[in-house]
């Protein structure tokens, strides 16, 4: 028979898919239902009971097979429930989404009322099940209506208030019984039923009215127009979806009902009260909950009231709250329930809104919504264009209800002002235009609303009464005046569709440019499909560097989203098939946003641009309910056999099943419709064909949103610890994709090119990518943590595992435990093998270190910290791996499925997180700037030429890219201390000096280390040069260049560095100063130098290019290994004449100081008189520059006078400028061979253009290098 309704009606095409019908088994009797969870020390009648599937109608629909379990528990969420004559019984009404694992969607709508029992069985079993109750809890909890709970499948928050407030004029004894108490002899027992329509598209008002309709049918004292039977069978099969853009009229069993669908170019149906949602949480808490669903975090609404749950949650099942993915989930509060006893699995990524108190819980950190302000602000002002405030709370809204609360009569009357005056103030519409435009819509229902408002307000309108005849002359019988039901339906209607437009049009602005950065990699299809996981679809990168600074750390971690990774596979696969739905609305409003607004994406502009369409979309609402495109058949008589549809007042009857099951053949409609179903089939088909090929983590999405058919389709009556068990696994393989998936991008990424030449995607990672993937990491290991837990302790389960690892291990230890990290100065005296001391591994102290920090306040985010400290340190795996391995411990606090219990998993998932040690990460060190770090000095002379200690007084000064430790005095005698200071972020230069005090002042130093020792993190600064008067260069000062030391191997990646063997010469490999110790017998070619400055400059240029947070320090390319400083001592030096004169070595700065000084002469001879003004005035900055570095109060050395010089000429653009001057000079014929390449004006003239490719930056000099400098 399906096959036949099927066939004769095709689904796609009809209004309603199934009737349904659930309520009590007679045969099966009361059965407890476990699911709700309820108390059995409740009375029974405060108790749920299984509920079944009574009849369904027709049985079965091509494309959308009925799934009975799933469709009982959504229709009865809490079983059924039983009332008393006593009890309050009003009807209820809510609604339901089934998600399949496809993606497509139907909706449910159910309407739950009270039937008396008339099976002798089930009253006496309820009997025997109060006589039990009350004789084991009336001498000790006697029943009282305060103490009773709301138990009824469908109890609102206003039911439970009505329950409460029961009536008062019988007496306290007859009080006590109905709370609680049932006696078959004297008592009426009435238990729960729902009527059920499932549609194709969410028409929720239309099945309200209609199944309301249905039910007031039953109750009522006359028997309907017609059978029950022509009413179901009526909009099963004769009732079409109207067509898009299109307006359908269909007959409920007493009224016409009217609903319309918007247009292919519009916002897709949604006929749910928005204004409602707006005013249980205020515009600013909805905003919120909205920007946590963008960025799929996992979200618990918390009511009473089934509607104000499902109309978008799954129904919460407690067994999967600890679902290790994102989810929206709804969960129906007790009456009187406190919040602080909800026990959640897991709140780290949690946003839980309490619908019914009107608050929400936001996870920590989550970044805002761009432009949020305005945004809130022109939804506000939506709201309150219809009467509505934008932040208090309105009455819960009951649609359809007959036990709705009534209007009062001044409220009516407000009402209706306040409409007309929107309509004619607000809305652009007819109600407050002049007579001669209403004479033009004669025939139209417009006038009719207008009149029906002007009558009960008591306005009066000029020529009314005769414009009213005319109208009612010309259209008696198709046109009523509106009801104030269809006025308020229109009302919200048209706020609907605004509000939804405002939210359309924000994407609308920030995505504007999206399609630029859609990476169209593929051929065709198949070959997309097939690579599909390895591709980059969507350029992030340029994407991200070219919107507005405030709009990124929203974009930042709404494009790492599994949405908008389906939405640009959406855009990609339009190419080769039909564009999807919602991408064609999107990609339509985009195309005409660029007609009006040109915008070039090298504007990034953050200015908010408010929605400009919301009267047209009102408008297209309103023409559509006022001209009815499609009236449907009316009811009619079946062919029924003779005695059946009878009527019985207040019992639904049974309905013939045999008219029910198979539609007419004959509807013109249904024949039009079959190409349309054939498309959809075909469709349907590629949908799962893309679906077996799409990602796994997508998969896997679906999988948790519909439980992978275990929750969707489940065993509801027997959910046992296999289904359970069977569900989580799959959940734990998910974890372990993600995983997978998220190291292998954290390391493609932070890999860059050299991963792009291995054929790995695109390369740049920008720091705000970065610290969205290691968000995005720590985000997972929660979830991890959270899956399975036996009981919650604290918001964050990771924190809270590690600190129970704490309390035992401090235990264990108590004897041996070990000291703190010493913050006070310390110092060591040298002795024979100066080396920094080893940094023991510790879990425990890394705990410590993220405890001591007063900056963090939660539990969250101390767990984040620890994550990004272990990451940094390349400890992370190593550390999870020793959490784990106290067994003992994970046994007690997580059940035998959870992810950290399954051994082959969690090895696997350690070795994922292992290879992030492949990668440099500072994610600790650049996030928390403003904490106080205890660091290392340790000083390594070179003592086999010179003392190793100095009887001077030294100090040192440690420099980082975010501030400098100040001039600190370093005890006679000692050459290791610590120090505490505020985050100096990367390292980057020592300055270390001393006053030439005492007999041996000299001192050669080898180089300074310097450890972060809550990172561990470890620079070496190589020196390699004397300190002191008449040596070397004569400084008392050094600036040392830090290069970050790597350790040795991967055996040594857990413990302390020491520094290299002392056999070693410190600067072999290094050209930091041609003067230095090593750097005197090494003698570069002409070739080699020019090649090295190429080199320098090369690099400084590529620095500049590279994005702003990822450039690294400038000061090494400038100073360090391979610099410009380097280079172009290597070019001063090339044929210098160093060591002539009474073997005393002559410096560079010698010379560049003569020069000067020649120039100096000659300018006041007069010599320079001729010249041009352009070379005077580099004569004098070149003079001023020498004279200015000269004159500092620093003690520095003529190499560190050159070193100065060059980079302020750098900083400066000088350098092409003065080097002619050097040249010209008659001195440099006498400290400088034939061959050097300073006399080669071919090799010169090279050198100046080089070093004029960096007047394109802007150099910013270290504070370190220019201090005491005034130039």
């Amino acid at each position: 028979m399906s096959g036949c309704s099927a066939v004769s009606c095709p689904a796609p095409c009809r209004f309603a898919h199934y009737f349904v019908i659930c309520g009590i088994d007679i045969e099966t009797g009361l059965e407890p239902d476990e699911l709700a969870g309820e108390n059995f020390e409740q009375s029974p009648l405060k108790r749920t009971f299984k509920s079944k599937v009574l009849a369904h109608y027709p049985g079965n629909v091509v494309g959308n097979p009925f799934d009975q379990d799933a469709v009982n528990m959504l229709c009865m969420p809490k079983g059924l429930s039983f009332r008393t004559q006593a009890d309050e019984r009003p009807p209820q009404f809510h609604s339901f989404i089934i998600t399949k694992e496809d993606g497509s969607r139907t909706y449910g709508f159910v309407h739950t009322f009270f039937e008396e029992v008339t099976s002798p069985q089930i009253c006496s079993a309820m009997q025997t099940l109060y006589q039990m109750h009350n004789a084991e809890h009336v001498s000790t909890n006697p029943p009282s209506s305060s103490s009773s709970s709301s138990s009824s499948s469908m109890d609102s928050l206003a039911s439970s208030l009505d329950e409460a407030d029961s009536p008062t004029s019988s007496s306290s004894l007859s009080s006590l019984r109905v709370a609680g108490s049932y006696d078959s002899s004297r008592d009426t027992l009435y238990v729960s039923k729902a009527l059920c329509l499932i549609t194709p598209m969410p028409f929720m008002h239309a099945c309200c009215s209609f199944l309301s309709q249905l039910h007031r049918a039953v109750i009522a004292a006359t028997a309907p127009p017609l059978p029950l039977e022509s009413y179901v069978h009526n909009i099963l099969y004769e009732v079409p979806l109207p067509a898009p853009g299109r307006s359908l009229k269909f007959y409920g069993v007493y009224k016409p009902i009217v609903c319309q669908r918007p247009g292919l170019g519009e916002l897709p149906l949604a006929d749910f009260r928005l204004a409602e949602a707006f005013s249980l949480l205020g515009v600013e808490n909805l905003i919120q909950v909205f920007t946590c669903t963008l960025l799929e975090m996992q979200i618990l609404l918390y009511s009473q009231d089934y509607q104000r749950l499902m109309t978008v949650a799954e129904a919460s099942l407690l067994h999967f709250l600890d679902a290790p993915v994102p989810y929206l989930m709804g969960l129906q509060s007790k009456e009187g329930t406190d919040r602080s006893k909800l026990e959640l699995p897991q709140e780290a990524n949690l946003c839980f809104v309490d619908i019914d108190n009107h608050y929400t819980e936001l996870p920590e950190d989550f970044p805002q919504l761009p432009n949020k302000t305005e945004f809130i602000q022109e939804l506000s002002e939506v709201l309150q264009s219809f009467g509505i405030s934008a932040n208090t709370a309105a009455p819960p809204w009951t649609p359809c209800s007959p036990s709705s609360t009534p209007f009062t009569p001044s409220r009516e009357c407000k009402t209706v002002t306040l409409r007309q005056l929107e309509d004619d103030g607000h809305n652009g519409n007819l109600a407050g235009e002049e007579l001669t435009v209403l004479e033009l819509l004669q025939g139209n229902t417009t006038l009719e609303r207008l009149q029906a408002l002007t009558k009960r307000t008591g306005v009066r309108v000029a020529h009314v009464d005769a414009l009213r005849a005319k109208v009612k002359a010309q259209e008696t019988e198709r046109q009523g005046v509106w009801s104030a039901a269809e006025e308020e339906e229109l009302r919200h209607a048209k706020l609907n569709v605004q509000l939804r437009e405002v939210f359309a049009s924000r994407f609308t602005t920030m995505f504007a440019d999206y399609e630029s950065f859609v990476i169209q990699s593929a051929p065709d299809l198949e070959s997309w499909l097939t690579n599909r996981e390895q591709m980059h679809n969507f350029d992030k990168a340029s994407f991200l560097s070219d919107q507005p600074e405030p709009y990124l750390p929203f974009l930042s971690h709404f494009i790492e989203t599994q949405m908008f990774a389906t939405f640009i596979d959406n855009k990609i696969m339009s190419q080769w098939e039909e564009k999807e739905p919602l991408l064609h609305v999107f990609d339509a409003r985009i195309d005409k946003a660029r007609l009006y607004n040109v915008r070039a994406p090298s504007l990034r502009s953050s200015n908010y641009q408010r929605c400009s369409i919301l009267a047209e979309s009102a408008q297209a609402v309103e023409q559509r309910l006022m001209k009815i495109d499609h009236t449907a058949i009316h009811p009619h008589l079946l062919d029924m056999k003779i005695g059946q549809g009878k009527y019985l007042q207040g019992f639904f009857p049974k309905l013939q099943a045999d008219v029910l099951n198979t539609g007419p053949t004959n509807n013109k409609w249904s024949h039009r419709m079959a190409t349309m179903q054939r498309m959809k089939d075909r469709h349907r088909q590629q949908t799962e064909h893309l679906n077996l090929d799409n990602n796994l983590k997508e998969k896997h999405m679906q999988e948790a949103r519909s439980l992978g058919k275990n929750l969707r389709q489940p065993k509801l009556s027997d959910l046992s610890p296999a289904v359970i068990a069977q569900t989580n696994w799959k959940f734990v393989e998910g974890l372990l994709k993600e995983c997978r998936m998220k190291t292998k991008r954290m390391l493609v990424e932070k890999m860059g090119r050299e991963a792009v030449e291995l054929g790995h995607g695109e390369a740049n990672i920008t720091g705000l990518e970065e610290n969205t993937l290691i968000a995005s990491l720590c985000d997972l290991l929660e979830r991890i943590w959270s899956h399975g837990l036996q009981v919650k302790q604290g918001k964050s389960a990771l924190w809270s595992h590690l600190l129970h690892y704490q309390a035992r291990e401090e235990n264990l230890e108590q004897p041996q435990a070990e000291g703190p990290v010493p913050h006070a100065p310390e110092r060591r005296k040298s002795d024979c093998s100066i080396s920094m001391p080893s940094l023991r591994v510790s879990l425990i102290q890394d705990m410590r270190h993220i405890q001591s920090m007063s900056e963090i306040k939660t539990d969250v985010g101390r767990a984040r910290a620890w994550i990004r400290l272990s990451l940094e340190k390349k400890l992370l795996s190593q550390h999870l791996k020793q959490l784990l391995s106290r067994q003992a411990l994970t046994k007690k606090l997580y059940k035998r499925y959870a992810f950290l219990r399954c051994e082959e998993e969690k090895e696997q998932f350690l070795f994922h997180l292992l290879s992030l040690n492949a990668v440099d990460y500072f994610c600790f060190t650049s996030v928390f700037t403003t904490i106080m770090i205890p660091y290392r000095v340790v000083i390594i002379p070179i003592k086999k030429l010179s003392n190793a200690m100095t009887t001077s007084n030294p100090w040192v000064c440690v420099s980082g890219e975010l501030g400098d430790s100040g001039i600190m005095q370093i005890p006679k005698n000692v050459l290791e201390m610590t120090f505490d200071c505020q985050n100096l972020g990367k390292l980057t230069t020592v300055q270390l000096g001393h006053d030439n005090a005492g007999l041996l002042a000299k001192w050669l130093v080898d180089c300074v280390m310097v450890r972060n020792e809550i990172t561990g993190h470890t620079y070496r600064f190589p020196c390699g040069r004397w300190l002191g008067k008449g040596v070397d260069d004569g400084s008392l000062e050094r600036v040392l260049i830090g290069e970050l030391v790597v350790p040795g191997g991967e055996e040594d990646s857990g413990r302390g560095w020491r520094t290299p063997p002392l056999q070693r010469s410190p600067t072999q490999s290094r050209s930091i100063s041609i003067t230095s110790l090593a750097g005197r017998g090494y003698k570069p070619t002409s070739a080699q130098i020019q090649e090295a400055i190429g080199e320098a400059v090369n690099n400084i240029v590529k620095h500049f290019h590279k994005p702003e947070k990822e450039r690294g320090s400038l000061t090494v390319l400038l100073c360090g290994e391979n610099s410009l400083v380097a280079a172009l001592e290597q070019f001063f030096h090339h044929g210098f004449k160093s060591a002539r004169l009474f073997q005393k070595t002559v410096f560079v700065w010698d010379f560049v100081e003569k020069a000067v000084a020649y120039i100096e002469s000659a300018d006041q001879m007069g010599g320079l008189c001729e010249t041009t003004e352009p070379l005077g005035m580099t004569c004098q900055s070149l003079c001023r520059y020498v004279s200015g570095i000269n004159s500092t109060p620093r003690n520095i050395g003529k190499d560190g006078k050159f070193q100065l010089l060059v980079c302020l000429g750098a900083r400066d653009h000088l350098l092409p400028e003065w080097l002619p001057l050097l040249v010209e000079c008659p001195v440099i014929r006498q400290m400088y061979e034939d061959t050097a390449l300073l006399r080669d004006r071919t090799s010169v003239s090279a050198l100046i253009g080089v070093l004029e490719m960096l007047h394109d930056f802007s150099i910013t000099l270290e504070s370190s290098l220019v201090k005491a400098i005034d130039l």
